[in-house]
């Protein structure tokens, strides 16, 4: 099963990121590569540099960012795990290292499960 993690920052410190928290999370990054389980990651830029594109009503209209939203989204991660609970352990371990590395920080992760074929096969 694929997993994507969509992480959002709801407090941001004043203060850049510590080295440390940097380092913890390129070793969980190796470590998850290595099982096998990270497929992909990024960082994303702010919505100010963003659109948004919406159907209504059989129109598209365009929004340039950035969004009202109270939290940012900052990040994403693609797993490729056993089960869900496998996924929400890998983003734990990767909220529990902001937390211990950088006071101040807080946000929160939406995992969301990716279809593959398996999900649209013909009934038999």
């Amino acid at each position: 099963m694929r997993y994507m993690i969509i992480l959002n920052v709801t407090t941001q410190p004043a203060t850049p990121p510590p080295a440390e928290l940097m380092e913890a999370i390129a070793k969980l990054g190796e470590e998850a590569t290595k099982a096998g389980a990270l497929l992909d990651t990024a960082g994303l830029a702010p919505s100010a540099q963003g659109a948004r594109i919406e159907l209504t009503g059989g129109k598209l209209s365009v929004t340039d960012g950035p969004f009202a939203e109270a939290k940012e989204l900052i990040s994403y991660a693609l797993y490729q795990v056993r089960s869900k609970e496998e996924a929400i352990e890998w983003t734990s371990r990767f909220l529990k290292i902001h937390r211990d590395h950088w006071e101040g920080w807080e946000g929160q992760a939406d995992l969301l499960r990716v279809f593959g074929p398996e999900d649209f096969a013909p009934s038999a």
